[in-house]
């Protein structure tokens, strides 16, 4: 019994002992990427701001681009709910056909890809089968 008492504590102290430096090991990796990773706060946010605002109004379109725009269009036609219909078909419109030319010319392209991949898996077949 005793014995089995010292083993079980044995056990314990050597997993003690190896989480210890399983934990040192973890906390000096995280050191070290802190230390190394260039960090630099605030420089970079003005020039995000303003490619986000140029990403924003890329397209032409009259349509509202923020929640704000869109809100100040719906406050201004709140008496005339037909204008408001009108407005919202208009702008639907135009969303469907911007999507409709992002999907165009993604189809585009992967078809392209794929047209490439066809033609290297038929010369990938000929040389198998001419060996």
């Amino acid at each position: 019994m005793i014995n089995l008492i010292s083993k079980t504590i044995g056990q314990i102290n050597s997993l003690l002992k190896g989480l210890q430096v399983k934990s040192f090991l973890a906390v000096v990796l995280v050191g070290f990427l802190v230390l190394t990773t260039n960090v630099a706060y605030g420089q970079d946010d003005q020039g995000l701001k303003e490619r986000v605002k140029e990403q924003i109004e890329q397209n032409d379109s009259q349509r509202p681009k923020t929640i704000g725009q869109w809100f100040k269009d719906a406050r201004e036609t709140e008496d005339s709910p037909g204008e408001r219909l009108q407005k919202i078909g208009q702008q639907s419109g135009e969303a469907f056909k911007e999507f409709g030319g992002g999907y165009v010319e993604g189809a585009k392209e992967t078809a392209s890809d794929v047209g490439d991949s066809a033609a290297q898996a038929g010369k990938n077949v000929s040389n198998q089968v001419g060996r």
